[in-house]
């Protein structure tokens, strides 16, 4: 079966790439941007009918947190409509779909694991049209699996560890949150979970839960990454209330990974050891 990956230029579209090279994938596709729009229907049409995909990976969203509040039309249109449009063209060409979603479609104001079946109460508008998104994906189409992660991060893109990496070789000291809780997810991790469901030939569609194991702050994760890295440089804690964003993020986002490893089989890192092979190979 061809699989076909949308979004293919971003983070976890690079890490697909990287790890189906390391397992001898041939029949996969990363199509450019411009030859899979997830907004033109036409040319996603275009697209299934020249590949025949039996599955579908879309890692193409509207991620700028912040700036969405601001450009809520655009991020609706990719988070939603977008989404909803792949769903479309993949019933009409019968293949199965893997989408990825996130965290913030919870409101995460409760210290416990957050499970598949917990409601989704964004508290902003990148967490709001990616739920619009995953409920319109299961509304038009049976055949699909969606994948919330979080505080994703890799050895591509513009992510979490990298910026601290740059910002830890420029200043003496920075301030990082220390009041919001989560589970950082090495995007190579997460691309081998995607590769180990289509894999699985399992028809357990519906919504799964994947980040690797183990909770921290965005204090500790920084700590950890110069920890790892030997680079000196003082970190303070700092309290969300004195670091104002546009938009409101969860307080305490750890989601409970139990389906997707009873369901697949699959073992998830612990992050740290995650992350230490990330910082290897940047370095």
């Amino acid at each position: 079966m061809n699989i076909v990956v949308l979004g293919a230029s971003g983070q976890l579209g690079s890490c697909l790439k990287k790890v189906a090279a390391e397992r001898n994938i041939t029949d996969i596709s990363f199509p450019s941007e411009q030859e899979g729009n997830i907004l033109d229907s036409d040319l996603l049409n275009k697209l299934f009918t020249a590949e025949k995909p039996g599955f579908v990976i879309n890692c193409a969203a509207y991620t700028a947190v912040d700036k969405a509040e601001d450009e809520q039309d655009i991020c609706r249109k990719v988070n939603r409509e977008g989404a909803a449009n792949i769903a479309v063209a993949c019933q009409k060409h019968n293949a199965t779909l893997i989408h990825i979603s996130t965290d913030f479609v919870f409101k995460g104001n409760v210290p416990q694991l957050l499970s598949e079946t917990d409601p989704a109460e964004p508290e902003n508008i990148y967490g709001l049209t990616k739920l619009e998104g995953e409920q319109d994906i299961t509304r038009i189409l049976k055949e699909h699996f969606t994948i919330r992660t979080s505080w994703l991060y890799s050895e591509f893109g513009n992510n979490f560890v990298k910026t601290m990496l740059r910002l830890g070789s420029e200043r003496d000291q920075l301030g990082v949150i220390a009041d919001q809780t989560g589970s950082p997810t090495y995007a190579i991790d997460l691309a081998g979970a995607v590769l180990d469901v289509i894999a699985s030939g399992s028809d357990a569609y519906g919504i799964y839960h994947y980040s690797n194991e183990g909770v921290t702050s965005w204090f500790d994760f920084a700590k950890t990454i110069f920890d790892i890295s030997n680079t000196e440089v003082i970190v303070n804690p700092v309290k969300t209330s004195e670091y104002v964003t546009k938009a409101v993020r969860p307080a305490y986002s750890v989601m409970d990974k139990t389906k997707i490893k009873t369901t697949f089989g699959i073992k998830i890192p612990y992050w740290r050891d995650s992350l230490a092979v990330c910082i290897a190979r940047l370095s």
